[in-house]
This record gives structure tokens, sequence and C-alpha cells, in this order.
């Protein structure tokens, strides 16, 4: 598994920063946590990826997590500011290595869940099964993922979903 992917499960904040302007205060919050003198990217992806982590471990990069978050609150940077630069990183990524693949694959998830849905309201496709099921449920959230890269999100809309998942049960 990729050590980003890891992180972005423990400290999503720490993962977002990695990405973007914050990624050397992010190395040294992980660095620290995983008891290391002098964290660089490497060590900490090595210390990530060989092997588990320990509970102490897990429970130290949270508490780096809080801490980045107090320190960024500190340095007046909003965790909106954070994920603007990680998605405008991308972006001029692609406007200067001028690579067609992530618009082609854009257009390609968009297609499938866009033939899916209308297969499947057509009658032409069934979704039985579980992994059916589930197959769609990855597809849907993939071209959600490629309408936000291109049409944008942010976190309200996030916030809004985590709310959403929060609430009670309406009785019908």
């Amino acid at each position: 598994m990729d050590w980003k992917t890891i992180i972005s499960g423990i400290a999503p904040t720490i993962a977002t920063a990695l990405g973007g302007p914050l990624a050397g205060l992010a190395v040294e919050s992980l660095g620290k946590a995983l008891g290391m003198d002098q964290p660089t990217v490497k060590k900490v992806q090595d210390a990530l990826t060989q092997g588990q982590l320990t509970g102490d471990q897990i429970a130290q990069i949270k508490q780096a997590e809080l801490a980045l978050q107090t320190r960024i609150r500190e340095l007046d940077i909003t965790e909106e500011q954070l994920y603007a630069s990680d998605r405008d990183s991308a972006r001029r990524r692609e406007g200067e290595v001028k690579d067609g693949t992530p618009r082609n694959l854009a257009y390609l998830v968009v297609f499938a869940f866009l033939a899916l849905v209308g297969g499947t309201l057509l009658g032409y496709a069934h979704v039985d099964s579980a992994l059916a099921g589930t197959l769609v449920g990855y597809l849907s959230a993939k071209a959600e993922q490629v309408m936000a890269y291109y049409f944008g999100s942010n976190r309200s809309s996030e916030r809004k979903t985590e709310l959403l998942a929060q609430a009670p049960a309406v009785a019908p």
C-alpha cells in the first residue's frame, strides 16, 4: 500500500499537507511521531511501508495530526487553503505537462458511469449482487472525484456528507 494512503487514513491533514507547500512540516511531524531525529521523506516512507504500525505509533501520528492542525491555526492557514493549494498544484501540473492521460481517464470514468446508469435504468444491466452494487458505488465515487477535479469542490460539501452520515435515521 502507498505510504500516503496509509497516512490519509490516520491523519488526513498531514496527508493533505504532504502534497502542498507544508510538506516539510508534515514530514517533520510524521518523523517525530515515528521516533526519528532527522526525518526525511525517504525515512518516513520506509518506516510506514516496512511492516505494521504499532498502536503506539498510530497514537503518536494522531497526536502529530492534532499538533499540525494547531500549528496551522497558529500560522493562520486554514484547511481549505491546504485543499485549494493541493487542487491548484494538480491543475497547474496538468497545464504545464500537457499530458492528455488525466483528461482521457476522466472521460472514460464519466462515460462508464453514465453508460452503467443508463443501462440499468433502461433494463439492459442488472445490479443484483453485492459485488455489482459495490462496483456501481465505486464507479459513482470515481465519477464524483472527476467532477470535483474539473469543476471544483470544497470542504463544506465534505462536511455536509459527514453530518448526514451522523444524523439519526428518519422513520418512514
